[in-house]
């Protein structure tokens, strides 16, 4: 246990072949619970799920989240189990060994709860064997075990200040000896002792092989308004991508925080009602739901305002350390959503899902681009990938043919006599492109890259357009300064001769028109043609 090449961590992750979801994070193993019941109603399955919980977990408000998403979607496959020990790691849990005022709190969720002694292998069969034969049972259950913390050990049991905590080699002999007092009949093997006989477990046929899903943007209902002279905002294409993927595959679902007529995923409802899980105003059930979704082999998309992600940023943390392969969309980023404030604005989500291990962040700037990008993401199943979608409708600049990938850029303009090389993407690559044409009538050349792979970087292409654009970049990003494009490229090109200017927002924004909060921060076409003089 806990060395350093055994699978048996502190806590379990998917290193450990009998566990599914990393664990240790406290509180997010009912909401994935939910996703996986949610799996065995939609595809008709019989199986149960089962989730074990302690009694200091469950002062977690994602428990409660995840309790009653599954009281509304009336999960009777879903049982809950809480080991009612009394003891937390530092102190007493938040009710003590009040199993009653536990029992109520679920059932005030809408669940049927169950008190028993934890200790009672016969009480802990005759319940369950209770609940899994209940037919007319239309609601989630659980079981409120009182136990004790330490069972069998004198001077242990039930006493605090032995959270965690090995005993030492030569108190070995003694607690063993307590506990063959404590528990006679297991504590010698009987070979003709009866074992109670099991039902054969039942196998449910999961199809566990990797789709990969196609979409043609030029065949599709919608591809007239990808049009060349048209407009259309990055969350809205996602919107009508997503909707496509859930025609080409049943495995597709879409997952929402009560912002489907923001982030568009309200095509994805009216043409795949099947597959759409409203998960309300609670983020942090709605990643670990998709999660459940994740283990159960569907492609689940999950997607609300960027900023709101960041309260689920534990549950996305813990869906990086088990390799889930969930799609994030975040929609309203940066300063350009406007009037609606700082709170809604999405400033820090880069930097977030950068740090995410194996996570890919995406960031289109018109509607061609955002349709590929979260075409890609469905494909993509070695980690999280996150996809950032502005509010303003923008102008299409990429023809419905064109291809991009995991780690590209696109180079858009380039000349022989190239003084800076702009980087930006989402609306401040517009400000680029409005910067490139004023500076041109003034006989200044610069290049322009759209940056719509963050994470990876396109490090070659960024270094060769740069080296021939007098060796200088300015980064413009609509986020902090802190995690975003400016430092995800400066950390790459750190060891060259490269001189690199950042412009991102490094103030609280506030209500406005977009224009007004893009100059306010400094990241407008004014303010980048100033930058530009400056350097040259």
């Amino acid at each position: 246990l806990r060395k350093f090449d055994s699978f048996l961590e502190g806590h379990p992750t998917p290193k450990f072949e009998y566990n599914e979801a990393a664990t240790g994070s406290l509180g997010q193993g009912l909401s994935v619970g939910v996703g996986m019941a949610i799996n065995a109603k939609h595809d008709n399955l019989d199986y149960k799920t089962y989730v074990m919980m302690g009694d200091g977990e469950i002062a977690e408000g994602s428990v409660w989240e995840g309790a009653e998403l599954a009281s509304h979607y009336k999960l009777n496959n879903l049982i809950g189990i809480v080991d009612c020990n009394r003891l937390g790691q530092s102190g007493e849990s938040i009710e003590n060994h009040n199993v009653e005022k536990y029992a109520k709190k679920f059932e005030a969720f809408g669940w049927n709860a169950y008190i028993i002694d934890g200790h009672n292998v016969e009480d802990i069969f005759t319940t369950l064997e209770k609940i899994t034969s209940g037919a007319n049972n239309k609601n989630p259950n659980v079981i409120i075990a009182k136990t004790y913390k330490g069972y069998g050990l004198e001077n242990i049991e039930n006493k605090n200040g032995f959270h965690g905590k090995p005993f030492k080699k030569e108190e070995l002999e003694k607690v063993i000896d307590q506990l063959k007092t404590r528990f006679k009949d297991a504590a010698e093997y009987q070979k003709e002792r009866s074992i109670p006989e099991l039902p054969s477990p039942t196998k449910c046929e999961i199809d566990n092989t990797k789709q990969i899903i196609k979409l043609n943007l030029e065949d599709d209902k919608n591809s007239s308004l990808f049009d060349n002279d048209k407009k259309i905002a990055t969350r809205k294409s996602f919107g009508y991508a997503l909707a496509s993927l859930g025609k080409q595959s049943t495995q597709i679902f879409a997952l929402d925080g009560d912002v489907k007529n923001s982030t568009y995923t309200e095509i994805f409802e009216k043409e795949n009602p099947k597959n759409f899980i409203q998960c309300f105003i609670a983020e942090q059930a709605m990643i670990s739901v998709t999660t459940g979704l994740e283990l159960r082999n569907k492609i689940p998309f999950a997607a609300t305002f960027g900023a709101f992600f960041t309260r689920a940023h534990d549950q996305i943390r813990m869906a990086g350390i088990g390799k889930n392969a969930l799609r994030l969309c975040g929609s309203h980023c940066g300063v350009s959503i406007g009037e609606d404030g700082p709170s809604q604005m999405a400033l820090e989500d880069i930097a977030m899902m950068r740090c995410i291990p194996n996570s890919i962040v995406l960031y289109p700037s018109d509607g061609v681009s955002a349709y590929k990008l979260t075409e890609i993401m469905a494909n993509y199943s070695d980690g999280i990938s996150y996809l950032r979608t502005s509010r303003p409708e923008t102008p299409i600049i990429y023809n419905k043919n064109e291809e991009f990938k995991i780690g590209g850029c696109k180079v858009l303009k380039e000349s022989e006599s190239d003084k800076v090389c702009i980087i930006g993407a989402g609306v401040t690559l517009y400000e680029s492109l409005k910067a490139h044409e004023e500076l041109k009538k003034q006989n200044i050349n610069v290049s322009v890259i759209d940056l719509y792979s963050v994470k990876p970087l396109d490090v070659e292409t960024i270094k060769k357009v740069a080296l021939k654009s007098g060796n200088k970049i300015i980064t413009v990003e609509d986020h902090y300064l802190q995690g975003g494009i400016g430092e995800a490229v400066s950390s790459t090109l750190i060891n060259t001769e490269i001189k690199i200017e950042k412009l991102a927002v490094t103030d609280i924004s506030c209500s406005g028109k977009s224009e007004e909060l893009l100059s306010a921060a400094k990241i407008d076409a004014k303010h980048i043609i100033k930058k530009v003089l400056e350097i040259i």
